[in-house]
């Protein structure tokens, strides 16, 4: 346990590493996530097919090998950045294409109705997603939404292969620096994650319960 208590410091740095990850590439899937359901669902097909070709590709393809594509192989193409960015863009690649079947899996849950309606009012395409159906359709998947970003904060750790002194990577070494408090070491990285993931889903349940006027 004196691994733990004289390096609260180390684990700080690497818990708020961990916690910028995550947000950043939360932000930046989110974002990406829903321009690419927009070309999902789209009546333009060439859009249509090129959100299901990334899509298709980046969710069996292992985050690892996202990584690694990232980090060495966009290097030999003079593209070049700190480790954590490297990371933020390996991780927003993969989780992208989970927020889009997400959302679009919340437009698809939009009464039919709805988008008719707004097209029988004169809006376009864009104007009726943008505010008719998306606000609908996110409402619809704050859980699923959720669980992607849950799942998010676990493969940070990932990260840690890569140059990133986030939680996983302080854990690692300190446990090796301290043999015999490996346990405890261990047990504070899994508390640093499991703080982050269950506020996520206190979080998200709050959201859900407020949009469904449910009192706390």
């Amino acid at each position: 346990m004196d691994a733990v208590l004289d390096n609260l410091d180390i684990f700080r740095a690497g818990f708020l590493q961990t916690l910028k990850l995550s947000v950043c590439t939360a932000v930046a899937a989110l974002l990406l996530g829903s321009l690419l359901a927009t070309m999902r669902v789209s009546p333009v097909p060439p859009l249509r097919w090129a959100g299901t070709a990334y899509v298709e590709t980046v969710r069996n393809t292992p985050l690892t090998v996202v990584f690694f594509f990232v980090v060495f192989v966009l290097p030999q193409v003079d593209v070049r950045f700190s480790f954590f960015i490297f990371a933020v863009m390996a991780l927003t690649i993969y989780h992208t294409a989970f927020v889009c079947e997400a959302v679009r899996a919340g437009v698809n849950g939009v009464d039919a109705g709805q988008p008719e309606a707004a097209r029988a009012l004169g809006l376009t395409f864009s104007q009726t997603l943008r505010l008719v159906v998306l606000p609908q359709a996110f409402r619809n998947v704050i859980q699923p939404l959720g669980s992607v970003c849950s799942a998010l904060i676990r493969n940070t750790s990932i990260a840690a292969a890569f140059g990133v002194e986030e939680l996983t990577s302080v854990s690692q070494r300190l446990s090796t620096a301290n043999p015999g408090d490996v346990i405890a070491v261990l047990l504070a990285g899994i508390a640093g994650y499991l703080v982050l993931t269950l506020s996520l889903a206190a979080a998200v349940g709050f959201a859900e319960r407020r949009l469904a006027g449910v009192p706390r």
